[in-house]
């Protein structure tokens, strides 16, 4: 080997070995720290007018937010009409903007925070399947879509509610960022307050447009178990897993986030796959204490990380609820799992 190509070799070697030791010993960027905490819960709109006291025991719980979601409806994945009335006092009353506001006014008494929340219901489907055929229908669906989100910015606005969640688990959608960012800004342009998405968990690391919001949001019903019956250690071992991927985003677009829906059956596969709705579970046997455990992994973990601004558990019905087995953490071992975090911060 010639002089002149070993001096080069070495110095080459010197180069990538000092790169290594900056890697190893420069510390990374620190993550940021959020200034505040919503200790929240989905609030389910009532079918009747609110008589008064609901939120007592909610308060108990130390929560101190809650989101509230009004429907829009869309009779099929493929179909670019979306249907809304916020006139129509046949819907459920919770879900009225009277309701919504008496609601907010109610919760506001115990000091809590609202954040509105709207939702599609797609007829046999899951909002996540919504994916126009042409893009002469795309163009029809985000118009649509914008009008719909409009208006419940503006009765946001009107309510002078905090925080907008501007969609939610729209998957197929959220690929399509020019079209996206023109909708928030229409928001920005009727709403004052703060807004996020709501990315579902296969969804969130995808979306392009996180700098656009105030917070990254999250349906964080992440997997957390192979099977039944999961012990703690295997489901904060689980959330250890997960926790690095929403870290990588908070560092790229230097978001707090929301985990704007998390939440467990009280059954004995709730962990394996959170986001399976109770009447899919109906011969499945009923585990309190599965729940509880997954609550419990969920706030020795994700909790505790300084860059979550909150997290709102599916959900929370205004009156006593007796399906089995149900989301709802009342009145089972789950509820006091959330009380002593809550209380404790």
């Amino acid at each position: 080997m010639k002089p002149w190509s070993s001096r080069y070799l070495f110095s080459t070697v010197g180069v990538i070995v000092l790169g290594l030791l900056v890697w190893l010993f420069v510390p990374a960027e620190p993550l940021i720290t959020s200034t505040e905490k919503w200790k929240g819960v989905c609030w389910e709109g009532s079918r009747r007018p609110l008589q008064g006291g609901e939120f007592a025991k909610l308060k108990a719980t130390g929560a101190n937010a809650l989101s509230q979601t009004p429907f829009g409806w869309q009779s099929g994945k493929n179909d670019p009409q979306i249907g809304w009335d916020l006139s129509n006092d046949k819907h459920w009353w919770g879900e009225t903007p009277l309701g919504i506001q008496v609601t907010l006014d109610s919760s506001a008494t115990y000091e809590m925070a609202n954040m509105l929340k709207p939702h599609l219901w797609v007829r046999g489907g899951w909002v996540g399947e919504i994916e126009m055929t042409s893009e002469a229908d795309w163009k029809t669906w985000f118009a649509n879509y914008q009008n719909f989100i409009l208006d419940y910015a503006r009765l946001a606005e009107k309510l002078k509610m905090p925080m907008l969640c501007v969609g939610t688990e729209l998957e197929k959608t959220s690929t399509r960022e020019s079209e996206w960012r023109a909708v928030i800004a229409e928001i920005r342009k009727v709403y004052s307050g703060k807004i996020t998405y709501a990315a579902n968990f296969t969804e969130f690391e995808k979306v392009k447009f996180w700098d656009a919001l105030d917070y990254i949001g999250v349906q964080a019903y992440f997997p957390l178990a192979k099977g039944h019956n999961p012990n703690l250690a295997e489901l904060k071992s689980s959330w250890e897993a997960h926790l690095p991927k929403v870290e990588k985003l908070v560092r790229k677009y230097k978001k707090p986030v929301l985990f704007t829906e998390i939440g467990y059956c009280n059954s004995v596969d709730a962990a394996m796959e959170p986001w399976v709705w109770p009447n899919e579970r109906k011969e499945i046997q009923i585990s309190e204490e599965v729940q509880a455990l997954c609550y419990e992994a969920f706030f020795e973990t994700a909790w505790k990380k300084e860059w979550l601004a909150g997290v709102f558990f599916w959900k929370w019905h205004p009156t006593d609820h007796e399906r089995q087995p149900d989301f709802t953490p009342q009145g089972k071992a789950a509820e006091k799992v959330m009380t002593a975090y809550f209380l404790a911060d």
